[in-house]
């Protein structure tokens, strides 16, 4: 999926306000370079006018301020480094990790999109790359999860 559609879909799914895509990110970084008004254009598709691609370095961002707002920082720990490069694995990760999810949850989440998939294909996408079963994920599978994850957070509406 491109980075766009999923930034869109985070946004719908926690109905975020600009603002708030701005101060996702700079939990992650504090200096990250995005502004307020740089997020409408993000927002948009491809073919409208004023379209700015997402790049993986904002999205990467996004998604690790995510998981702070919601899991809070390991004072322990020092920062992890941001993503270079986004995959929909790594969405998926970072999305999993962000809500607690569990195996059943991530089953049940599928499942209620309309995709269910088994254990071992689960297994296979939080699997390392090199790993002889991993299985990369694709853009229905994402597209799928997000549908089902927001039917979660939303309770449907």
């Amino acid at each position: 999926m491109i980075n766009n559609d999923v930034l869109r879909s985070i946004r719908y799914m926690l109905d975020l306000s600009d603002g708030m895509v701005v101060d996702l990110a700079k939990l992650a970084d504090p200096e990250f370079p995005l502004d307020k008004d740089d997020v409408p254009a993000l927002l948009k598709r491809e073919e409208e006018e004023g379209f700015v691609a997402c790049t993986d370095r904002i999205l990467a961002h996004v998604l690790d301020g995510l998981v702070l707002h919601y899991r809070g920082v390991d004072e322990t720990r020092p920062p992890r480094p941001v993503e270079k490069r986004v995959t929909n694995n790594v969405v998926l990760k970072k999305l999993r990790v962000a809500f607690e999810l569990k195996d059943v949850d991530m089953h049940e989440i599928f499942a209620s999109s309309g995709f269910p998939i088994s254990k071992p294909e689960l297994t296979a996408l939080f699997r390392q790359p090199g790993h002889k079963h991993f299985r990369l994920c694709g853009d229905q599978l994402l597209r799928n999860f997000l549908k089902g994850l927001t039917l979660r957070v939303r309770g449907g509406q």
